[in-house]
């Protein structure tokens, strides 16, 4: 069984290619992750266009539970246009509030890390508001690591927020 057919480990979710039709759920999931307010410095979710440019293509993916309703989404951006960063990407993985907690992140993550590693990069960071536990620990369970936390880095809703920076090297590469 691919990444892109695994089922997450504690719910019916299959995961699978991002197609450009899932763009309504995911921009809909997009905006519950700003409006938690520990997911992301975003304040508005761009549109399809930009999503589009923004994250690699052979690294999109969704969740979707039985009946096919998207629950989640992960993708990558790289990090620099240097050629000496070809190989780190930036990852994203957000997961419909009402899904939490069923495994749906690890398994979307789980499909990047595969994907990423298939496709030669060596390694996959994200920076994670440090309020943010759930993200922490899901990252931590995917085999990331603390690697910096960046006090006070910007303002969101007008108050300073601290990321912690983490990543994954792939012990392949």
């Amino acid at each position: 069984m691919g990444a892109s057919e695994r089922p997450a480990e504690r719910s019916a979710a299959t995961v699978r290619a991002l197609d450009p039709a899932d763009w309504p759920a995911v921009r809909d999931i997009y905006a519950a992750g700003i409006a938690s307010g520990i997911a992301t410095f975003e304040t508005d979710v761009p549109d399809w266009q930009t999503f589009d440019r923004a994250k690699l293509p052979d690294h999109r993916f969704v969740a979707a539970d039985y009946s096919g309703v998207v629950i989640g989404w992960a993708a990558v951006s790289p990090v620099s246009t240097r050629a000496a960063y070809r190989g780190v990407v930036e990852g994203s993985v957000y997961v419909d509030p009402a899904m939490a907690g069923r495994g749906v992140g690890l398994v979307l993550l789980t499909a990047l890390i595969d994907s990423t590693e298939t496709a030669g990069i060596w390694t996959v960071q994200a920076g994670i508001f440090e309020e943010n536990v759930a993200s922490l620990r899901l990252h931590a369970r995917a085999g990331f690591r603390v690697v910096g936390r960046r006090e006070r880095i910007g303002r969101l809703d007008g108050r300073w927020r601290t990321v912690m920076l983490v990543e994954r090297r792939s012990p392949q590469l």
